[in-house]
């Protein structure tokens, strides 16, 4: 008995987030009669699996994309804590492997760009699911053989950018609201969080955008990620009223 309770304690730890409770059960009952992985908990709410997030460190959190538009926000809120629990090497402490992936390129690149470790195929068989977190768990990226078209085509429009607007320099107010966008935020989102009339926020894109040369909000992004925007602190200043 001793023996079986260190094999299991010696295991890598993961917390499974799926809406649909035979689905998560199933992949509980996979894991651990396997002896892969030994389940710390699950959830079927976003909300109950960021609670377990707070209490519990898994070396992997397993996630569904059936979590629908809000998961790529979800994602982000993640990565913005984990950072403070990095391991040694500096790799994040809560590794997200995304599974359950349609053909939607732009929800794809929206959990790329919000820090996913894995991006896993509705295709998939629970085995490359497995090596998708086996990939995580070595401090390893890991996607879908059909997704690789769609980032590398991403890939190639990033140095476009990279290459073509190197010299262009942004305000802090500028950077503010490139970051907001970089990061998923809607042009609502973007005036609850600066205090401005959305019309404001949309003519104040408009201008940023012609700077930067870019036509919308994905070619924001990429020129964000490629110049190391994202990487600066987010400091929130609000408008003031003559302002907004």
């Amino acid at each position: 008995m001793q023996a079986t309770t260190k094999r299991r304690t010696d295991l890598s730890t993961v917390i499974i987030g799926d809406p649909h409770a035979a689905v998560r059960q199933s992949f509980r009952h996979y894991l651990e009669s396997a002896g892969r992985l030994r389940v710390l908990g699950e959830a079927g709410e976003l909300s109950r699996l960021a609670s377990l997030l707070e209490w519990q460190q898994p070396d992997v959190v397993l996630v569904s994309a059936a979590f629908g538009p809000g998961l790529a926000h979800f994602v982000r809120a993640i990565k913005r804590l984990s950072p403070g629990l990095a391991v040694a090497d500096g790799s994040p402490a809560l590794p997200l492997v995304v599974y359950g992936l349609g053909n939607d390129s732009d929800v794809v690149l929206a959990l790329a760009r919000a820090g996913a470790e894995a991006l896993v195929s509705a295709e998939a068989s629970v085995q490359e699911l497995v090596e998708a977190v086996e990939a995580v768990l070595r401090r390893e990226r890991y996607v879908s053989p059909r997704y690789g078209g769609i980032l590398l085509r991403e890939v190639q429009r990033w140095s476009v950018l990279h290459e073509g607007h190197t010299g262009v320099r942004l305000t802090r107010r500028e950077t503010q609201l490139l970051q907001l966008v970089a990061s998923g935020l809607s042009n609502k989102e973007i005036a609850d969080v600066l205090s401005l009339a959305e019309s404001t926020v949309k003519n104040r894109l408009s201008l940023l955008f012609d700077k930067l040369g870019v036509k919308d909000r994905t070619q924001a992004a990429i020129f964000a990620l490629a110049n190391g925007v994202l990487q600066q602190p987010l400091v929130v200043e609000r408008a003031s009223l003559h302002e907004a």
